[in-house]
């Protein structure tokens, strides 16, 4: 019995999968905001829009593994750590709250990162942290939530 031979996909063809692919994936986590970033590139670099999709989500994300929301998790710590990358950490907070990270489970993530990555990446964090959460607030109409009183050591 002779096996039939089946034609690898040509390179545009693998490229608009993954293309395809990572644009469900950045929609699924980002929604509104990850499709607003690929088009603000489209006048100055297209073909660096296209390997945002195309690598990083139709890539990784889309690896089995890990679900979308610790993906979401690692994403925030990362992009904390940095400390210079808040227009992308306020994306992916909104990412991570999109794919059920809670509100206080964003803030422990950036907490956890003072202490590999400083505190001032940390304080960074938090203040990216608190505009996405107003702005969420803000466009489902909800009060901002009371601030915690400080717990004293003990």
């Amino acid at each position: 019995m002779q096996q039939q031979h089946q034609p690898h996909p040509t390179t545009s063809q693998a490229t608009g999968e993954r293309y395809a692919r990572g644009l469900a994936k950045l929609q699924q986590i980002d929604g509104e905001g990850g499709i607003k970033v690929v088009e603000g590139l489209a006048d100055i670099a297209p073909d660096f829009a296209r390997l945002l999709i195309e690598f990083p989500f139709g890539d990784v994300y889309s690896r089995p593994g890990l679900d979308l929301r610790s993906r979401e998790i690692a994403v925030v710590a990362a992009l904390t750590a940095m400390g210079n990358a808040a227009p992308q950490l306020k994306v992916h907070i909104q990412g991570a709250l999109n794919v059920g990270v809670t509100r206080e489970e964003v803030i422990e993530v950036i907490m956890q990162m003072a202490v590999y990555a400083g505190f001032p990446a940390a304080l960074n964090g938090l203040s990216a942290a608190r505009e996405v959460f107003a702005a969420d607030d803000e466009k489902n109409a909800r009060p901002l939530a009371e601030p915690r009183a400080l717990v004293e050591p003990a």
